[in-house]
């Protein structure tokens, strides 16, 4: 049951953006115990800007982030803005990168603890090879793990990169590809020299001081799942894809796990067919505790960058979000990139937010279905801007239109198309009715 698949190769979905629950809206806006705050940050790795602050290297953001943390926040994600893959040349932004950075929102009760205050990690590791597969991603996790089992946790990563360790080379990677001067060292220098010095993941780590780190921290476990999305292409370039993140990820939310870090194999190697599906893999983490369920909330989001600044993004959803305890653990950047009708550039991301499963009245948990993706529909709030969605993106099968809001305000009013296309929750299986 649900809405079928869309072709992809018939463009004409205007929309500026999809979210996808497991919840309608009265269970998307039910008040928690916890209320999260967030902060934007942009940082720029080729010079200061007005709004945004100039690092030399992402091994530079403990520093740059370090009064956030005295002040209680810490980081959830870091990504690219844009991402050059699959292009003959770097575009504008693509040393551009966004920090989200996430705390409770502080009580009277709020008992200040040491290991409230983590301390940030960036470390630089080499890659084998000039582009990341599937063997390459599973040794990083292993890897990972073997680091959490010294005590500390695994926020993130971001793929580099470089030439001569310098100046940087775009055409290639994961993700965006800025030149960086060596990190902290990381004990594997015997093993550096086997591996190519152009691509280096570069990996955030939290850590803690000696029995200060949460029970919940000690000793996390790292699993991976599988991604699978259908893309459409104008040439060696992504223009739109397709997948379906709620049953990808159900299995391992049901399990109280997080949503950490993903890894998309966007580029196709030289001489090989370019293919209509695109693999990759999310990392998940496992606390050392036995969480809840969680609910999810997925929203493919179109950002809008207007000269030197981000013009539109997900900032105003995820603090409408934040009041009812939904805290953003991933962000996906694709290679999706586009012109609005100002001439500004737009570019899709994936944003994955958590929430662990709300009891029932009697407290008994709420029933857990097979998650199926819920399409809301579409509409600017903003009159002094286009929907940034030109023409290439997927359509959607008749009655299966879907959208929100995402120009200046009005999510709370998008939350409200979750009234008539949510979940449909049954003994044991779950239903979508689509606008």
């Amino acid at each position: 049951m649900g809405c079928g698949l869309r072709k992809l190769e018939n463009p004409g979905d205007s929309s500026p953006g999809k979210i996808y629950s497991t919840l309608k809206r009265p269970q998307v806006e039910t008040k928690t115990e916890t209320v999260y705050e967030y902060v934007l940050l942009d940082f720029s790795l080729e010079g200061s800007r007005p709004t945004v602050q100039y690092v030399a290297s992402l091994c530079e953001l403990p520093q740059a982030l370090q009064p956030y943390y005295t002040q209680g926040y810490v980081l959830s994600a870091l990504h690219p803005i844009i991402l050059s893959v699959g292009r003959t040349r770097s575009l504008p932004f693509s040393l551009l990168y966004r920090a989200i950075l996430a705390r409770p929102r502080p009580s009277k009760q709020t008992v200040s603890m040491c290991h409230s205050v983590p301390v940030l990690r960036v470390e630089e590791w080499p890659l084998p090879g000039d582009s990341l597969t599937g063997d390459t991603v599973r040794a990083l996790i292993d890897r990972v793990n073997s680091s959490a089992r010294g005590g500390v946790r695994f926020v993130g990563s971001v793929l580099q990169q470089v030439t001569n360790n310098r100046v940087p080379s775009p055409r290639r990677g994961l993700r965006s590809p800025p030149s960086s001067p060596p990190c902290s060292p990381t004990g594997d220098q015997d093993v550096e020299n086997l591996y190519s010095p152009d691509l280096r993941l570069m990996v955030i780590f939290h850590s803690w001081a000696p029995g200060c780190a949460p029970l919940d921290s000690l000793a996390c476990q790292y699993h991976q799942g599988a991604i699978s999305m259908r893309v459409a292409r104008k040439g060696q370039v992504v223009s739109a894809l397709e997948a379906d993140w709620l049953e990808l990820t159900a299995a391992y939310y049901r399990k109280g796990w997080s949503l950490v870090d993903s890894f998309v194999y966007w580029d196709t190697p030289k001489g090989e067919p370019l293919p209509r599906s695109l693999d990759g893999l999310f990392v998940y983490e496992e606390r050392s505790t036995s969480p809840p369920a969680n609910d999810t909330i997925v929203v493919e989001q179109w950002t809008v960058v207007e000269g030197s600044n981000v013009k539109v993004d997900y900032g105003p959803l995820l603090h409408t979000l934040a009041e009812y305890g939904w805290l953003l653990t991933c962000v996906l950047p694709t290679p999706i990139i586009r012109h609005d009708s100002d001439g500004n550039l737009a570019t899709k991301q994936v944003v994955f937010l958590q929430r662990p499963v709300r009891t029932m009245g009697g407290g008994r948990p709420s029933k857990q279905g097979a998650p199926v993706q819920n399409d809301m529909s579409s509409r600017s709030v903003n009159q002094g801007v286009e929907t940034p969605v030109p023409k290439e993106e997927p359509s959607s099968p008749e009655g299966c239109i879907g959208g929100f809001p995402v120009f200046g305000g009005g999510y709370p009013s998008a939350l409200s198309h979750l009234d008539d296309g949510g979940f449909e929750q049954e003994e044991g299986k779950a239903e979508v009715t689509c606008m």
